[in-house]
C-alpha cells in the first residue's frame, strides 16, 4: 500500500478521475474542489493537500485538503488506507480540524486519529446526498424567478452572513469575494415577490452534475413556499445548461428540507459525516 503526494492539481485530477467518478454525485466535493484549483488557483492562500493511495497498482483511496478547510476522504476500497493516511499527514505536522467523508469512512478516520493524536471528536453534522435527473414538481409559490445581479450586491452580502451563521454558526468566507465570483459567473438567483425572499446559488460543478450549495430564506419570509420555488427553478436551469443532473447536500437534522427536495424530485444517493476534533479535557 503506498501514499503518492501530489503537487499539481491537474495531474492529481488526470490520476484520479476514473476512480472519482465512478460514483461522481458521492464525490462532488472532490471533484468540484480540484475544478476550482485548476481553474482558479488564486483563491486559494495555501498549498493544498493531495494525496492517492494505491495497493498492487490500484487506487483504494482518494484524500485532500484545501487548508484550513476540512479533510476530505473519498469512498475507500480497503480501511487500512486510514492509516497510511494518517502517517503520512502527522509527519508533516498536518493539523486538522475537520473530517469530511462517506459516513464509514469518516467515523473510522476519526476514531484512528484520535487514537493516535490523543484528541477528542464531536460528531458535527450529519449530511445527505441527494441527486436529480428531472424535476418532478415546481412547487408553487407567489413571485417569480431571477438572477442577481449587481444592482443586489449589498443584498447578496448580508444574506451570505445571515446564511453562515445560521447554518455554520460563524463566517467562513469572505461575502465580498463570495459575492463578486457569483456575480461574475452568473450562478445565484432569487425567488422575488415584488422584493428578494429567497436564494439559491449554485457553484460546485462536475464533469457531467451542477450543484446548489447556498439556500437561504430570511425569517420572515419562511413557510410560504419560497425556497422550494426557488430550488426547483435552479434545478431546472441547470439541466437546461446541459446538466445531466443536479445534486446537494442537506443537514439531515432540517426535515423540512429534506422533504421539500424530495417532492421536487431529488434522491438519495449516501450520507456523509463532518466530525469535529478537540483536545481532550
Amino acid at each position: 500500500m503506498k501514499l503518492h503526494r501530489f503537487d499539481d492539481t491537474n495531474l492529481f485530477y488526470q490520476k484520479t478521475k476514473d476512480y472519482l467518478l465512478k460514483d461522481e454525485v458521492l464525490h462532488n466535493l472532490q471533484l468540484g474542489i480540484m475544478n476550482r484549483l485548476m481553474n482558479n488557483p488564486d483563491r486559494f492562500k495555501n498549498k493544498p493537500y493531495l494525496a492517492v493511495i494505491e495497493h498492487d497498482g490500484n487506487i483504494i483511496a482518494v484524500a485532500m485538503m484545501t487548508i484550513p478547510h476540512n479533510l476530505l476522504l473519498s469512498k475507500i476500497k480497503e480501511l487500512a488506507a486510514i492509516d497510511v493516511i494518517i502517517n503520512d499527514l502527522r509527519r508533516d505536522n498536518k493539523s486538522l480540524t475537520n473530517i469530511n467523508a462517506p459516513v464509514i469512512e469518516a467515523q473510522a478516520f476519526a476514531e484512528k486519529w484520535c487514537l493516535f493524536t490523543g484528541k477528542s471528536y464531536q460528531l458535527k453534522e450529519k449530511l445527505r446526498i441527494y441527486k436529480l435527473e428531472k424535476v418532478e414538481l415546481f412547487l408553487q409559490a407567489e413571485g417569480n424567478f431571477r438572477l442577481a445581479t449587481i444592482k443586489d450586491k449589498e443584498l447578496l452580502k448580508n444574506w451570505h452572513d445571515a446564511f453562515c451563521l445560521e447554518a455554520l454558526g460563524c463566517i467562513e468566507s469572505d461575502s465580498e469575494t463570495w459575492v463578486e465570483a457569483r456575480l461574475k459567473q452568473g450562478i445565484t438567483y432569487f425567488w422575488e415577490n415584488e422584493i428578494p425572499v429567497s436564494l439559491a446559488s449554485s457553484g460546485r460543478f462536475t464533469p457531467n452534475g451542477g450543484g446548489i450549495n447556498t439556500v437561504y430564506t430570511p425569517p420572515e419570509h419562511r413557510k410560504q413556499g419560497y425556497a422550494g420555488a426557488c430550488v426547483a427553478a435552479l434545478s431546472q436551469t441547470l439541466l437546461d445548461k446541459g446538466y445531466k443532473f443536479c445534486f446537494l447536500f442537506t443537514d439531515l437534522s432540517n426535515q423540512t428540507s429534506n422533504k421539500i427536495y424530495q417532492q421536487i424530485g431529488y434522491k438519495s444517493v449516501a450520507d456523509w459525516n463532518n466530525y469535529s476534533f478537540s483536545t481532550s479535557s
